[in-house]
């Protein structure tokens, strides 16, 4: 069985945002859905997880255009926090961005397992779960 605990979404837009909340809850395989509406945020919400003061998500949903912290800077950040928790989340940048280097530059980074063009769709969840989620062993 493939096994979510949790998700993180990370996006600006309000009305994207409760729209992200919706239809990932609707899908019921993503776990407890954290929502946060900017990059710092996000990465304020990973270093208490490493803590252990708040889940650790196995799937980030992460925007490319955000102000303060857009996607390309959380990654910078990101990858300043401890490998070892970080080695199993998957990221997947999910944007309106139609600028085809955005997805070659997200090509080129290890820490994004896939690049998505919003709106999320119920089918896009389906193949995220059949794709990029290892079956958990017990």
């Amino acid at each position: 069985m493939k096994s979510i605990t949790s998700t993180l979404l990370i996006d600006d837009d309000k009305f994207t945002s409760f729209y992200n909340e919706k239809i990932v809850k609707k899908h019921n395989q993503f776990g407890e859905i954290i929502s946060v509406n900017s990059g710092k945020a996000a990465i304020e919400y990973l270093e208490d997880a490493i803590k252990g003061e708040a889940l650790k998500p196995d799937v980030i949903f992460l925007d490319i255009n955000m102000p303060a912290m857009n996607g390309w800077e959380f990654i910078e950040n990101y990858r300043k926090l401890d490998v070892e928790f970080t080695n199993n989340i998957k990221i997947i940048m999910l944007t309106t961005s139609s600028n085809p280097k955005d997805k070659e530059r997200s090509q080129t980074i290890n820490e994004i397992a896939n690049y998505i063009n919003k709106p999320l769709s119920l089918p896009v969840l389906h193949d995220i779960i059949n794709n990029l989620i290892p079956v958990k062993t017990s």
